[in-house]
């Protein structure tokens, strides 16, 4: 989905997609990365906050290169800040909740 997006709609609906249908998938591509985070077997109890700030992240970085190639819509810069802010916010919870290294004597 985020490499070949065409390909990707003419192998399961017989159909490639075209304009802002490849930028959709992308955004699709993107979020299927973060799920596999999300999901990824791990001890570590922050994995999904690792999903959801892979996705923040990503979509931020990939919205930013859609906007600066031209296909600016009213609401992209809004939504890369919100995705900018998502981002922010996940990386201070996770500082915040994160345990502090064990003293060793």
């Amino acid at each position: 989905m985020l490499i070949a997006p065409s390909l990707v709609g003419w192998l399961l609906f017989g159909a490639q997609a075209a304009g802002v249908g490849i930028l959709l998938a992308r955004v699709t591509g993107i979020a299927l990365i973060a799920l596999g985070v999300a999901c990824w077997p791990s001890r570590n109890p922050f994995q999904a906050f690792l999903g959801m700030l892979t996705f923040s992240s990503i979509a931020m970085l990939y919205l930013i290169y859609v906007g600066a190639n031209g296909w600016a819509g009213p609401l992209l810069w809004p939504a890369v800040a919100v995705h900018a802010g998502f981002a922010a916010l996940l990386i201070l919870m996770w500082q915040k909740e994160r345990p502090a290294p064990l003293a060793t004597t």
